[in-house]
């Protein structure tokens, strides 16, 4: 039986966490990742355990002229990707939106929703004109509903839902944007909200395998869905 071609992943905030946990997943499967963050030493480190095929780049995706120039280089050496995942983020601290500072609001904005339309702009068209692909914008149940304290965080995310639901309108037939949530996963964000209490979820190591099946399912029949993990 002949091998099946590997495919093509483009996964932002791949340092720790989720994005980390995707790519060891989804690299054992088979699949070619290309992945960036901010962290210079987690992405130098990424890149000596995964030689090419794959590809890791420090990039800020609040940098547009970063972002471009990262696009430019997975596309001319891979082409264009067969899953675009933007999943990088950040969250404020707790508290109440009045007392949430001017420097943090203006951060949360810019990494959760400028920087996956940063990362469309400059993989999708490629895309596009291939007529094939899924873009998957990480969403969260507060993307769906509110909670005290996290209200930048809600605004983002229910963004990201707008946002990516007025994208799938504007593909073509054979893609699919998706805002996906991820479920309640034990992460640092999650601790940085619940404290100790986020020991009592799914480690990211234990969600990845169910999360990676998802992903992969996911098609042009999945365009403009909320959909979870």
């Amino acid at each position: 039986m002949a091998k099946s071609k590997s495919l093509q992943i483009v996964i932002t905030g791949v340092s720790r966490g989720l994005g980390r946990a995707w790519v060891e997943e989804l690299i054992a499967r088979g699949q070619t990742l290309h992945g960036c963050a901010r962290d210079a030493g987690a992405i130098a480190a990424l890149a000596k355990r995964f030689p090419a095929p794959h590809s890791f780049a420090q990039v800020d995706v609040t940098n547009d002229a970063q972002v471009k120039a990262w696009a430019a280089d997975v596309l001319r050496t891979a082409g264009p990707p067969d899953f675009l995942v933007n999943n990088a983020a950040i969250i404020t601290h707790n508290g109440p939106l009045w007392e949430q500072s001017a420097a943090e609001i203006d951060a949360i904005l810019q990494v959760n929703l400028a920087g996956p339309v940063n990362v469309i702009r400059h993989f999708v068209p490629a895309m596009v004109a291939r007529r094939q692909g899924v873009i998957v914008n990480l969403s969260s149940g507060w993307g769906r509903s509110v909670s005290p304290e996290v209200a930048p965080y809600c605004a983002t995310k229910w963004g990201i839902e707008g946002l990516t639901k007025a994208l799938a309108e504007e593909l073509p037939e054979g893609m699919a944007a998706v805002p996906l949530s991820p479920g309640v996963i034990d992460t640092d964000m999650l601790r940085s909200c619940f404290g100790g209490q986020a020991g009592e979820y799914l480690k990211p190591e234990q969600w990845v395998s169910r999360a990676a099946d998802v992903l992969l399912g996911l098609g042009p029949g999945d365009n403009g869905e909320s959909l979870s993990v």
